[in-house]
């Protein structure tokens, strides 16, 4: 499919989605959102996907206005409807995707923009990137799934910290924080984000699906239903073509070549 704010390229099992409003430092609008949750399910044969910004920005944040909706501005009943209709499946879309998600930060990732990053399974920040909560300081509560990513990923107070002092959280103070994967030079960014992508593109493929899915419920469940679905995502991977070649690699002493089968 073509898009309007967002590119898609496709390298083999890896799928790239460029956000393309550069000169709006990517700030989604309605549209955008939608057309990034439509390139999940074009995903195709795609292993892997790999999501940055075009320019000097991520994203930063939701751009309502750009729908010359003014009734969107504020807390206003335009934004409730942006984010039951636009915003908040494009979010959904990306955490289910079955395929490993990693996130290129190349600059700001505020407000939804900040939600987009942390729902990748693998979050690259540039050193020069930051993190961005700033809801607070036009009356705002954060939004695009942000109270779930953040209280998992940081705690409670750090979440509390970024939500109600909308201070600016840096690269490097998000990987001290485990907030995200790897904080990186701004020049090593997309060379070390596609190594990892190319690595898990060409990996078990149906495991990995396995494997999110049992952490999702791992965030939400007891311990014995995670273990009810590890023996279940045992069995689904456990007769895959991959599993098959795995074993085969381990006994001849040989790198695996998985195939996503």
């Amino acid at each position: 499919m073509s898009y309007e704010t967002i590119r898609v390229t496709r390298e083999g099992p890896l799928l790239t989605i460029t956000l393309n409003r550069p000169e709006r430092l990517n700030a989604m609008p309605p549209k955008m959102a939608d057309e990034l949750g439509q390139s999940f399910y074009d995903l195709g044969d795609a292993r892997a996907v790999l999501i940055t910004g075009e320019g000097k920005g991520f994203c930063s944040g939701a751009d309502l206005a750009a729908r010359g909706d003014s009734s969107a501005l504020g807390g206003k009943g335009g934004s409730h409807e942006a984010l039951i209709n636009h915003y908040n499946p494009a979010i959904s879309q990306l955490i289910r995707a079955s395929v490993p998600v990693i996130c290129a930060v190349n600059g700001p990732a505020a407000g939804v923009g900040c939600s987009l990053a942390l729902a990748a399974d693998f979050t690259i920040a540039a050193k020069s990137a930051y993190f961005l909560q700033a809801f607070v300081n036009i009356g705002l509560v954060p939004d695009g799934g942000s109270t779930w990513l953040l209280t998992r990923a940081i705690g409670r107070a750090r979440a509390t910290r970024m939500m109600m002092l909308g201070e600016k959280i840096s690269a490097a103070q998000a990987e001290e924080w485990g907030l995200v994967y790897k904080c990186v030079e701004d020049a090593d960014l997309m060379s070390e984000a596609r190594a990892l992508a190319e690595k898990l593109a060409n990996g078990p493929t149906i495991a990995y699906a396995q494997m999110k899915r049992n952490i999702a419920i791992a965030l939400d469940q007891n311990l014995q239903m995670v273990l009810l679905a590890e023996a279940e995502a045992q069995r689904i991977a456990g007769a895959t073509k991959d599993a098959m070649e795995g074993g085969m690699a381990f006994l001849q002493k040989r790198k695996a070549e998985f195939r996503g089968e």
